[in-house]
């Protein structure tokens, strides 16, 4: 299981650290709602046994589609913490200014929100009684 290197920085943070959380937030929540459409997709195909489709990396970069492959099991589990995503297992997916690693496999990693990016992410929950669109400040 690859270890994350202590003090590594993997994104630059410029401005207000708490708009920078909210990006975040927004950003993977975009694809966390992605992968709640593309569900019942996977669910409905046996792609091998145990069943492991292909979901789009969560990570907060605007521009990465990369594929990382779940069980559907393993995809029900974090999405059962709506300040979870899942990113490829490298530390290029990593924003360590808005979230932290909580768990490592070699097909993909659990990051948990903190701060803004926390609050960002429960608020645009697709599966959250309270999820909406958020109000302009």
């Amino acid at each position: 299981m690859p270890a994350l290197r202590s003090g590594v920085q993997c994104c630059v943070v410029t401005g207000n650290l708490s708009d920078l959380q909210e990006r975040a937030g927004e950003n993977e929540s975009r694809y966390r709602n992605l992968n709640e459409r593309i569900e019942p997709h996977n669910a409905a195909h046996v792609w091998v046994d145990p069943p492991m489709p292909d979901w789009v990396c969560e990570c907060a970069s605007t521009e990465c589609m990369k594929p990382v492959r779940l069980t559907l099991a393993e995809y029900e589990a974090v999405r059962s913490e709506p300040t979870h995503f899942f990113v490829l297992p490298s530390e290029e997916h990593l924003s360590l200014a808005v979230e932290r690693v909580v768990h490592q496999t070699e097909r993909y990693w659990i990051v948990e929100k903190i701060g803004a990016a926390a609050e960002v992410s429960e608020e645009l929950d697709p599966r959250s009684e309270s999820s909406g669109p958020r109000a302009s400040a």
